[in-house]
């Protein structure tokens, strides 16, 4: 796995930001709304214009098509996107164990979309997000919409990607509590820039 190094990134009115985040480690921002912890995620994944240097290892964001960079820094949106009928559409295969980490069985797959609660949809986002297993996960607070168990279950899963596959999470939280528990290093981004906690 390769570290994350962000250099001199701005966007719009955020940053200038400077920010590595090694592998297999939890980075996890806070921050009053509106600050720009969103567009920060988004602009690491490459989604918004702009300016500075993101590399993993020595693989530049700007030398390196969206789609593949995207597979390797995977985002995963507050809120998920849903195109076909049913959940299985979605993936092109699905890791049976992360599927029972997070609550599900195999029959989740013939569901339909509609049916589905905001909190299996996250879930199941989750799931679609790592099918790639991805060297670095953007987080925008992945656990918002899911109660005290299926929190339980998430975290559980995001730190045994992190210790096993030695994944590196940039994760945007507003629970303190969660952020203590998954957290080796904790930043607040407040007019513009990170200052470490």
């Amino acid at each position: 796995m390769n570290r994350l190094d962000i250099q001199n990134l701005q966007i719009r009115h955020v940053g200038p930001i400077d920010l590595v985040v090694e592998p297999g480690e939890c980075v996890v921002l806070t921050g009053p709304s509106g600050a720009g912890k969103t567009l920060l995620l988004r602009s690491v994944a490459d989604l918004v214009p702009h300016t500075g240097k993101i590399c993993l290892g020595d693989i530049s964001c700007d030398e390196t098509a969206p789609p593949e960079w995207r597979k390797r820094v995977a985002l995963l949106p507050s809120e998920s996107r849903w195109w076909y009928d049913t959940v299985g559409e979605h993936f092109c295969r699905c890791d049976k164990s992360h599927l029972a980490c997070l609550g599900f069985e195999e029959g989740v797959m013939t569901w339909d979309i509609r049916r589905l609660s905001s909190g299996e949809k996250q879930r199941l986002a989750i799931l679609r997000l790592l099918i790639h297993q991805p060297d670095v996960l953007l987080l925008d607070e992945p656990t918002s919409n899911l109660d005290a168990d299926n929190i339980k279950r998430v975290e559980t899963l995001f730190m045994d990607e992190k210790a096993t596959r030695n994944t590196s999470l940039l994760w945007v939280s507003h629970d303190e509590a969660q952020a203590e528990r998954v957290a080796d290093r904790r930043f607040r981004l407040e007019q513009n820039r990170l200052i470490p906690l």
